[in-house]
C-alpha cells in the first residue's frame, strides 16, 4: 500500500512561475499543479469533467486552468467556473483538487484525506536559502518502486562500486565503516564514520585534500524525506567531534515520490559548504553524474524482481536503516487503513 496521507515533494518552486502549468502522476493519480497570473499555486485532477481530456494540455487564464477542448474552466479548487455553450454550470462539474504547500523552495502535495493535511506538519530544508551553502536542484524519473531509492541511499556500501569516479573511494573503507542505526522521533537515523581514508575524487577536487581523511555519511529519514550529510576532513583534525567547518561538506536532500506502483519521482537537491560558484558548479555536476549512475541500477533491480515477486530478498549488516525505514512506512500504511476502516465502520 502507498501511504496517501502525508506530504510528498511534488516539485521545486522554481520550476513554476506565473500562469505556469506542469503534469505529473503522483500515487497512482494523474494531477496537473498550476499557477494562477498572480503567482498562487494550485493543484488538481489532471481530467476535464465533460470528455476527460487532460487540463494540463490546455492553459492558465487569469485564476483558472482551461481545457483545451471546449474551453471549459477550473479554479484552484476544482471548481467549474464557465462553460462557454451555456450558462448553467452541472453540480457535478467539479473536480478534485488536492492541497499544496510551498516551503523552503519546495512544492507538497497532500494525495490522502484533504481534512489531515497539516500546512505545517512537513519537514523544513531551510539550507536551500542559507547564504552559507550552495545549492542546486534537480529531479530523475526512476522506473522502480520508490522503496528501491530508499534502499539505494540507505545503504551508502554502494557507493565504491557504482561510483567509484566520483564519491566512492576505497571498497575496504565503506565496507567496514563504524556504523550505528537507530530510531528518532519521526524516522530513522543512521551514522556512518570511514575513519582514516582515502579521499574519493569530489572530496580532492572540492578541498583539494593531499592526504587521508576522516569521512562521515549520515543519513535521516524524516518521512518522506531522507537527508544525507557527508564529508570529510584531514585526518585528526576533529571531524568526529563536530569540527568540520574546515573540511568538506555536502548536504544532499531525497525526495522520493510514487508515480505508479513500479515507477517513481527522485527530486533531489545537493548544498555544499564550498560557495566559488564555479568550484560549486562542478561539485554538482559530479554529483549529477553519480545520481546518474543510480538510476538505470534500480530500474535493473525493478526488473529482475517483476520477474520473480515471489522470490524473497536477503538483508546485510548495511541494510539496517533501510529496513528499518521501510518498517517505518509499513506503521503509517498500516494507521491509515485503520482510519479507512473506521470511517467506513
Amino acid at each position: 500500500m502507498l501511504p496517501k496521507d502525508q506530504w510528498y515533494v511534488a516539485g521545486w518552486s522554481e520550476q513554476l512561475g506565473p500562469s505556469g502549468l506542469v503534469a505529473r502522476r503522483f500515487l497512482n493519480e494523474p494531477v496537473v499543479l498550476f499557477r494562477t497570473a498572480q503567482g498562487v499555486l494550485h493543484a488538481v485532477e489532471d481530467r476535464c469533467s465533460h470528455r476527460a481530456m487532460p487540463l494540463s494540455a490546455g492553459e492558465v487564464v487569469g485564476d483558472a486552468i482551461r481545457c483545451p477542448y471546449h474551453g471549459i474552466e477550473f479554479d484552484g479548487r476544482g471548481t467549474c467556473l464557465r462553460i462557454p455553450s451555456q450558462d448553467r454550470i452541472p453540480p457535478t462539474a467539479g473536480i478534485r483538487s488536492y492541497p499544496v504547500v510551498e516551503q523552503d523552495d519546495i512544492i507538497w502535495i497532500w494525495m490522502g484525506d484533504p481534512a489531515l493535511a497539516d500546512p505545517t506538519a512537513m519537514p523544513r530544508h531551510p539550507w536551500h536559502r542559507d547564504p552559507a551553502w550552495s545549492s542546486y536542484y534537480d529531479y530523475y524519473h526512476a522506473e522502480c518502486h520508490w522503496q528501491l531509492l530508499m534502499d539505494n541511499v540507505f545503504d551508502l556500501s554502494h557507493l565504491a562500486y557504482i561510483h567509484p569516479r566520483t564519491i566512492g573511494g576505497d571498497p575496504a573503507a565503506h565496507f567496514g565503516a563504524q556504523m550505528e542505526t537507530r530510531l528518532t522521533e519521526k524516522g530513522v537515523m543512521v551514522d556512518r564514520r570511514l575513519p582514516n581514508c582515502e579521499p574519493p575524487v569530489t572530496y580532492v577536487a572540492a578541498k583539494g585534500f593531499k592526504g587521508r581523511i576522516d569521512r562521515w555519511q549520515e543519513i535521516e529519514f524524516d518521512p518522506p524525506v531522507i537527508r544525507i550529510w557527508s564529508g570529510g576532513c584531514d585526518v585528526g583534525t576533529g571531524a568526529y567531534e563536530g569540527k568540520r567547518d574546515h573540511g568538506f561538506s555536502l548536504l544532499g536532500l531525497h525526495a522520493f515520490t510514487p508515480e505508479t506502483d513500479r515507477t517513481s519521482h527522485y527530486f533531489w537537491t545537493m548544498s555544499t559548504n564550498i560557495l566559488d560558484p564555479e568550484l560549486a558548479a562542478r561539485i554538482f555536476h559530479q554529483t549529477k553524474v553519480t545520481i546518474g549512475e543510480d538510476i538505470p541500477v534500480v530500474k535493473m533491480q525493478q526488473q529482475r524482481i517483476d520477474d520473480d515477486p515471489s522470490r524473497r530478498l536477503i538483508d546485510i549488516a548495511s541494510d539496517a536503516g533501510g529496513v528499518q525505514a521501510r518498517r517505518v512506512i509499513a506503521a503509517l500504511a498500516e494507521a491509515e487503513a485503520k482510519r479507512a476502516q473506521s470511517r467506513a465502520a
